[in-house]
C-alpha cells in the first residue's frame, strides 16, 4: 500500500560484488552517481554508512514510490557493483498508526 503522508522511507543494506571490490577505487564517484540517479526520480539520499559484518553499506532513501525505488534498484543492480537487500521503513507515527489498526 501507498503512503499517503509523502515520501517513503527505505534502508538498502548492501554487499560489494567481485566487480565492486575490484574496482574499490572508483567508490567516491559511484555514490554520487547513485545520488543523482536517486534525484532524478524524485528521492533523496538521507544517510549513508560504510560498516563492518555481513553487509559494507548502509544507505537511507527517500523516494516518492515503491516504482522509483525499484527502478533505482534494479539500474544499480544492473551496475554490478554492489548487490542490495532494499527494506520498507516506517517512522514511528505511521507504525503506532498501524498498531493501532489491528483488532
Amino acid at each position: 500500500m501507498e503512503s499517503e503522508k509523502g515520501p517513503q522511507r527505505y534502508i538498502s543494506l548492501m554487499r560489494l560484488t567481485a566487480k565492486g571490490l575490484a574496482e574499490l577505487s572508483d567508490s567516491a564517484s559511484r555514490r554520487k552517481t547513485s545520488e543523482d540517479r536517486v534525484a532524478a526520480l524524485g528521492g533523496r539520499s538521507i544517510s549513508f554508512y560504510a560498516v563492518m559484518g555481513i553487509y559494507d553499506f548502509v544507505q537511507v532513501f527517500e523516494m516518492p514510490s515503491n516504482e522509483a525505488m525499484m527502478q533505482y534498484v534494479l539500474t544499480a543492480r544492473r551496475d554490478g557493483h554492489v548487490e542490495p537487500l532494499i527494506l520498507p521503513a516506517f517512522d514511528t507515527q505511521t507504525y503506532g498508526d498501524i498498531v493501532g489498526r489491528i483488532k
